[in-house]
């Protein structure tokens, strides 16, 4: 079955894409769905089988390399870790799958699409099945690949082409970390297998490294390197360039590279290898700041973007910094339980998106947006449950609220509880994350306001053409509304709650803290004990900074204040009441604001002016070297002296000598008189001598 799950999607790409001409686009698209969704199938049965079965193991298929003592085989490794993300991966690649039935409807390309995202999903799932870093490096390689085939996917627009070899040059920045983070662990441990690596790492903990004459510490040089790599693949600041510009690809390409596939790859690399980053505080920290500086800046920035894809990718590129904050303070299964949850969401908004842009003709400015929730009732009230869960919207204490609630708002509080034992920039991740969660409440009503409210502000014909979408479409939307409701309250206690030491195994720690802590029926049990070693059950009340006392016979030792608990709900009620009063009750005020075109209003529109700053640092200087050694290196000095240089020498005496041969019989005939004479001449001076 593990086989079936990996191998399906490549089976059905390699026959949709080499046989595309043989076969008809329909055949290609139930080809590469049916695979597709049959992997789902089967992951959902291997998800049983590990979590509930406790059946962790590893098939290894085929030794792949074996260079001297080096022995690297491909394996499928099924661990609780993995097996999420087969599920998560599958299940919204399928519905991606029967969504583009419906948006590529018209394109005469569709089977090479369909290959395209078979490729993508084969590709994922290798990276997180890998038991080893080389088969790991694989797949992520091969998702860089196959992102750059889908974002470019429309190859007749220059824009599409720009930007897929935008994004595979920031991948291949930090994708060169990634190899010698892989290289270091090579040279500190001898091997690449996941278990062998981390059953060895307590033994490294004081190991150093000497590169330049400068000592460093094993361990955090190796874990630097490694979320260098994920920086790049997660498109966390200073990498973080390529994302929005990605939305250059068809719609479903974005909810699949945003969602649950290539972007949540540096996530589950740092959770893989989180024992590496237990011991590298210094690592770790430096994930937390970029993390958290990730989270406002894509925050501010989708602030001020006017395409409907682009809001929601920086929105993607926040909640990723969520993920890498918690990551780097230790809170692992709360980043894996917002990736689970994102998927869902996120994948919704991405698609509801997707179905806007299609029923408008391909118009994807929210400027020329708006009054259309009469025509499009689904896919507004789909959007709709997109922003909730997204936002987080949640009653605290009460434990009910939609996924995104459950997920982010754990990751805030667990921050601050990290922040106020002394964890470096616990505070900082806490207060950033707070400020990002009213921003991303503002600029999700401000999409679902202008998207769907008020009058109509484009074309009169586009809204009087308006194409509605078929159930095709809508289907996959309302599977993943489902999840974006429900899934943070259903696996609340198995990822993070009092389930989570049997769940998560050996493949994750459960936490530092009670997570969870979003009523009064949470019970985590005896083994679970504070940094200070008490156990769960402690019965001494617990006062924190701010005087509030509670019991902690039943919540644990840890828990947030009250005034915590609530904050990101009035971060998310603010951030709702301002966009409402910006987009519904003065709708002319934004555009005033925009054509008075203000410092902070050009600063944020262009994106805190990275592309430019990057096109000065980097661009144009390489442009520059670049044109220096093509101009001037190649063509004047190699080319000149060279080649060329030599071809216009023989071309010019072959052009003199052929100015003898001019074809007159008197000519050659004196010729051969004067070469008659100078042999006479040379016999007899030798005659002589």
């Amino acid at each position: 079955m593990a086989y079936i799950v990996v191998f399906a999607p490549l089976l059905a790409a390699m026959i949709a894409g080499l046989l595309q001409k043989q076969i008809s686009d329909r055949t290609a698209q139930i080809i590469t769905t049916g695979a597709t969704i049959t992997s789902t199938l089967c992951s959902i049965a291997l998800f049983f089988d590990v979590i509930v079965g406790g059946n962790a193991r590893t098939y290894e298929l085929v030794e792949w390399m074996a260079v001297g003592g080096f022995e690297i085989a491909w394996a499928i490794r099924l661990d609780t870790l993995s097996a999420i993300m087969l599920v998560v991966i599958t299940s919204v690649s399928s519905l991606v799958h029967v969504y583009s039935w419906g948006y590529m409807s018209h394109d005469p390309h569709r089977a090479r699409f369909f290959a395209y995202l078979s490729l993508f999903t084969f590709t994922m799932l290798s990276l997180v099945t890998a038991d080893n870093f080389v088969q790991m490096f694989f797949g992520w390689e091969g998702v860089g690949l196959a992102s750059y085939l889908l974002i470019g996917f429309w190859y007749d627009k220059e824009s599409a082409n720009a930007a897929a070899i935008k994004a595979f040059v920031t991948n291949r920045v930090g994708d060169f970390g990634l190899v010698l983070g892989i290289m270091a662990i090579y040279v500190v441990f001898g091997t690449l297998q996941f278990d062998e690596v981390f059953m060895l790492i307590p033994q490294h903990a004081e190991t150093t490294l000497n590169i330049f004459g400068m000592e460093f510490l094993a361990l955090e040089l190796i874990a630097f390197l490694l979320f260098v790599g994920a920086m790049g693949k997660s498109a966390q600041f200073f990498l973080h360039v390529w994302l929005p510009d990605a939305m250059e690809g068809p719609t479903p390409v974005s909810a699949l590279i945003h969602a649950a596939t290539m972007v949540t790859a540096g996530v589950f690399l740092v959770c893989r290898a989180h024992g590496i980053f237990e011991l590298a505080p210094n690592a770790s920290a430096f994930i937390t700041m970029i993390g958290a500086v990730t989270a406002i800046y894509a925050a501010t920035v989708g602030l001020a973007q006017n395409d409907i894809k682009r809001v929601i990718a920086y929105s993607t590129c926040s909640q990723l910094g969520y993920m890498f904050f918690a990551a780097g303070l230790g809170l692992y299964s709360a980043a894996m339980f917002h990736l689970f949850t994102h998927a869902f969401f996120k994948a919704l908004l991405f698609l509801g998106a997707g179905s806007v842009i299609h029923s408008l003709h391909g118009e994807q400015d929210m400027r020329n947006m708006g009054g259309i929730y009469r025509v499009l009732p689904v896919t507004w009230i789909m959007m709709i449950i997109g922003a909730l869960s997204l936002t987080g919207v949640g009653i605290p204490l009460m434990g009910i609220g939609f996924a995104g609630f459950y997920s982010k708002d754990m990751i805030i509080e667990e921050a601050f509880m990290m922040g106020r034992d002394g964890l470096p920039f616990g505070m900082f991740a806490f207060w950033i994350g707070m400020i990002a969660a009213g921003l991303t409440s503002f600029y999700s009503w401000r999409l679902i306001f202008m998207t769907f409210h008020g009058v109509h502000r484009g074309a009169p014909e586009v809204l009087s053409h308006i194409h509605k979408n078929g159930p095709v479409m809508l289907i996959p939307l309302t599977v993943l509304a489902v999840g974006a409701v429900f899934a943070g309250a259903a696996f609340k206690s198995d990822f993070v709650g009092k389930k989570a030491l049997v769940f998560w195994g050996e493949s994750l720690p459960a936490g530092p803290y009670a997570e969870g802590y979003y009523g009064h029926n949470v019970d985590y049990g005896d083994s679970r004990t504070d940094d200070h070693g008490q156990g769960a059950h402690a019965d001494t009340p617990v006062t924190d900074d701010h005087g509030d006392t509670y019991e902690s016979e039943r919540h644990g030792h840890h828990h947030p204040p009250i005034w915590v608990l609530f904050s990101p709900f009035v971060a998310t009620l603010l951030g709702f009441v301002c966009s409402w009063f910006f987009y519904v009750a003065n709708p002319a005020l934004p555009g005033r604001i925009a054509a008075a075109n203000g410092p902070l209003h050009r600063f944020l529109s262009n994106k805190w002016y990275f592309d430019e700053l990057y096109d000065a640092i980097f661009v144009r200087p390489t442009r520059w070297l670049g044109d220096l050694f093509w101009k001037f290196g190649d063509q004047k000095i190699i080319d000149g002296l060279g080649p060329n240089g030599v071809a216009a020498t023989v071309l010019a005496s072959a052009r003199r000598i052929a100015r003898l041969q001019n074809g007159y019989l008197y000519h050659y005939a004196f010729v051969m008189l004067i070469g008659v004479f100078g042999l006479i001449l040379w016999l007899i001076s030798g005659a002589g001598v």
